[in-house]
Order: structure tokens, then sequence, then C-alpha cells
């Protein structure tokens, strides 16, 4: 069993490729996270807080039938991922952290995902995901950034900025993790595109504090490495679920 979450902005969809996939040997789960696509979508703003992403997760989890499985994500859905292994390592087989999300960085004197809310809440959607995604302001590359805005507008204004401020804001650093992560026995894949420098920093850490873990670095690519080249992807996470334990992932 393999489930997987997807990054901010984004839905299932985004990992359709992997789950087609996988489809012949391995069940897959895709889902919409809180706030996202076609999930509930809380007015309140405590309700994006981490603990929240991680009790869906488990809900999804538990939902399988499955004692444990393996759990991956992109992005923001590999930081949930983390958490919800760090909180319930019992339940987690392997990991896969794709283009894991780098700790809040300042912009104009604001931490980026702050400053993104800021912009949802005065300006709208539209505005801020031009700002701070697609346009010149934009952290992603710029196939990463089209990509992010395929499914942006379709989700609730209300609950991307607090998602941003809630969950995206509050991500540790990996210094600050260190010592629950050394901790961590689970195999874990490590995939993160050439071109996403906030990512490739921040994932080379993580493979230096993970016991188990395999970095592998996606030439060419940026932070949406799952879909940057499809190919290159599948073929790491193909051969990631292969080496598990016989029944790990199936």
């Amino acid at each position: 069993m393999v489930i997987l979450a997807h990054g901010f902005g984004g839905s299932a969809r985004n990992f359709r490729p992997q789950a087609r996939a996988l489809s012949d040997r391995y069940r897959v789960v895709l889902y919409d996270a809180r706030g996202h696509a076609r999930s509930e979508a809380p007015g309140e703003p405590a309700q994006y807080e981490p603990e929240c992403f991680v009790e869906d997760l488990l809900a999804v989890v538990d939902g399988t039938g499955e004692q444990s499985v393996v759990v991956g994500g992109l992005s923001m859905g590999a930081g949930v991922a983390l958490r919800f292994a760090l909180a319930h390592p019992q339940r987690v087989r392997g990991l896969v952290l794709a283009a894991f999300p780098s700790p809040p960085r300042s912009q104009a004197g604001r931490p980026w995902a702050l400053a993104f809310a800021d912009a949802i809440d005065e300006r709208g959607v539209a505005a801020a995901g031009s700002e701070f995604v697609w346009g010149e302001r934009s952290r992603f590359d710029p196939d990463g950034a089209r990509l992010i805005r395929q499914g942006f507008l379709e989700h609730p204004r209300h609950a991307l900025s607090s998602t941003l401020r809630h969950l995206l804001a509050v991500q540790p650093g990996v210094a600050a993790m260190r010592e629950a992560l050394a901790a961590l026995a689970m195999p874990v894949l490590l995939p993160v595109g050439s071109r996403d420098a906030g990512s490739l920093e921040v994932t080379r850490r993580l493979a230096q504090a993970l016991p188990d873990s395999e970095l592998v670095v996606v030439e060419g690519a940026g932070h949406v490495v799952n879909l940057a080249d499809i190919e290159a992807f599948n073929a790491a996470l193909t051969r990631f679920l292969a080496r598990l334990p016989e029944g790990a992932a199936a």
C-alpha cells in the first residue's frame, strides 16, 4: 500500500502518473488535503495546524485497513508525511519525501509563507498567485510554477491563507529535527530536482540526518519533480519500493 500526498495548491491529480505506473503491482491511495480541491475547507484557522493534517493522513491510513504502509508526498505533502512518520512510526514501512519544503525564508522583511498569506487576504488568490508563484517574485522554476498554477485557483481563499500561516510558516528546519530524524528506522527515498535550489539544500541535509535514506537528484527537474520528469521519478520510486521488505508496499 502506497499513500501519496500532494503539495500546496495542488490536488490528488498531481500524483496520477505515479498511481498509473504503480497500479499493476501496488495499491495506491491519493487524497486531497484539507482546504484543497474536493476536501472540506474548515473556516477556523486553527484547523490548519500541522496536527490536523497529520490526523487527516492517519484517517487515510486507517481507512486502508492496513497496519503499516508506505507514505510519501511532495513539498507540503512531504512535510506532512514526515510529521506523520515521526508521530506514528509503527504505521510507516517506507517514506518518500519529494522536494521537501525549506524552512520559512524572509522576503521583503517577512517570511515567504506569511507574506504570501497576506497577499491572498488582501488581493485575492489570483493576484497573490501571480506575485508569489508564477510572477517575478516566484521562488519556483518556470515549469514548476506553470504546473502549480494549473490547479491553484480552484482552492478556497481562506484555506490557502490558513495553510500558509499555520502549516508552511512553521515548517522546522533539519537541525531542529535532527535527534528525532536519527531515530527513524524505516527506509526513506528523497527525490529532488537539480533546479530546485531551496529543496535541494534541505533534502541533502535530510539525507545526512536520516539513517536509512537514499537521495535521488533528478537532473533538469524543478520543484514539482514528480511531474517535471515522470520517467525518472517513477523509476526511482519503483526501485525504492522493490527493495522494501516483502509485502511492505503491496
